[in-house]
């Protein structure tokens, strides 16, 4: 049930085996759905009054589709010693790091655009911004004195960049340690972080670490206790769910594309929902959050590796949408930060905004896909002639 993609997509790089095409278009479209998260947080007042709620959920989503085709992709290599620990690194880097460095270098370039009540962008210096910048693409986080936008935020100038953290955290750790665990140690590892999850979720405050009241898992973006606390959980299941989901994957019997529409508004429906339980009862919404990422998640996932493109339309619309997906996640932010603070400044309502809504959205679809073409392809295949000296053909084989 495995669908190569067409040698002309971006996801054609330098690794042995066809990638899922389906997973590719359901990260897509939890990269889609995220951004419409991020446009409505200009409009909301806290976590309960927020639209497309439960949008934060797609990282734990990424989390999962990550540690899937990582444990697919490298598993079997790793353990042969046909691929070093070194090459698996190289590999990581190179798929990853240059758009986190385009993000940052974004965010800098439009900083100065920024400003309004909630971060006066005035009163930062220009050499204090060409810190923030640099540290944003080397993924080390802001803190005390460097934290420039004055919210709390690892990184200022592209807040998403912090869940890369977490994923190079997830590579290092799965690299060294858990690819060696058998299978009934890293099920057990997943339920052990599940359970962890769920006591985030449901109980914090806990162990003296929370800022903020129980109720759901959107953290792990800022330096405070609590954030890599939780961010750290959500890595820790959602990870090593997609590892084994990816050692004990059989596939579903699900007909032509059935499986990536039915993951898809599955998907879309559930970060859409609205808040569960409200003010009074904050834990609903973190038992929700829990069956989102231990339930249905591995379910979409597991559904959408089962099927293949059941037509030309809907492979080329998975194509699409795996292409963009990174892209799409790594860049929009800074232009999100732009649309929250003319929303702020012009005290507008989202009716009023919503021209400039839809030429964020499209525009920032329009500004992955150009990414992707001109700059992330050749980067990546300049890094890979340089660092993998002719390992492996670049366009000759696949996997993300």
């Amino acid at each position: 049930m495995k669908n190569p993609l067409p040698e002309t997509s971006a996801a054609a790089f330098a690794d042995t085996k066809p990638h899922y095409a389906l997973l590719d278009g359901l990260r897509g479209v939890a990269a889609l759905t995220v951004v419409w998260f991020h446009i409505f947080e200009a409009f909301a007042t806290s976590h309960f009054d927020q639209r497309v709620n439960h949008g934060y959920l797609a990282v734990d989503f990424f989390f999962i589709l990550s540690g899937f085709v990582v444990g697919y992709a490298y598993d079997e290599r790793l353990r042969a010693g046909t691929l070093s620990v070194g090459g698996f690194f190289r590999r990581r880097l190179i798929r990853l790091q240059p758009l986190v460095v385009l993000g940052a270098l974004i965010g800098g370039a439009m900083f100065y655009t920024q400003g309004c009540e909630f971060w006066d962008v005035s009163k930062i210096s220009v050499a204090a911004l060409l810190v923030a910048t640099l540290m944003n693409a080397l993924m080390i986080p802001a803190g005390t004195g460097t934290e420039i936008r004055g919210v709390t935020e690892m990184y200022p100038l592209n807040g998403p960049t912090w869940s890369l953290l977490f994923e190079y955290v997830g590579n290092v750790l799965y690299a060294l340690v858990v690819r060696r665990l058998p299978t009934l140690a890293l099920a057990a590892l997943t339920v052990a972080a599940g359970i962890g999850l769920a006591a985030f979720a449901l109980t914090a405050p806990w162990f003296g670490l929370a800022e903020t009241a129980p109720g759901d898992v959107c953290v792990g973006f800022a330096m405070t206790p609590n954030n890599l606390a939780g961010g750290f959980l959500r890595l820790a299941f959602s990870f090593s769910a997609g590892l084994l989901i990816a050692r004990i994957f059989r596939p579903l019997r699900v007909r032509g594309g059935v499986a990536f529409w039915v993951g898809a508004v599955a998907f879309v429906a559930l970060a859409a929902f609205p808040r569960v339980g409200g003010e009074a009862a904050p834990w609903q919404n973190g038992l929700y959050d829990v069956l989102c990422c231990v339930v249905a998640f591995p379910l979409i996932v597991w559904l959408g590796a089962s099927g293949k493109a059941g037509g030309r339309a809907t492979a080329r619309v998975c194509t699409f949408l795996g292409d963009i997906s990174y892209p799409l996640y790594i860049v929009h932010y800074p232009f999100i930060y732009l649309y929250f603070a003319w929303v702020k400044n012009e005290n507008l309502t989202f009716a009023q905004s919503l021209p400039g809504a839809l030429a964020l959205y499209f525009g920032c679809i329009a500004l992955a896909w150009l990414a992707l073409r001109l700059y992330d392809v050749p980067v990546r295949r300049w890094l890979s002639r340089l660092f993998r000296g002719g390992d492996i053909p670049v366009a000759s084989s696949r996997a993300s």
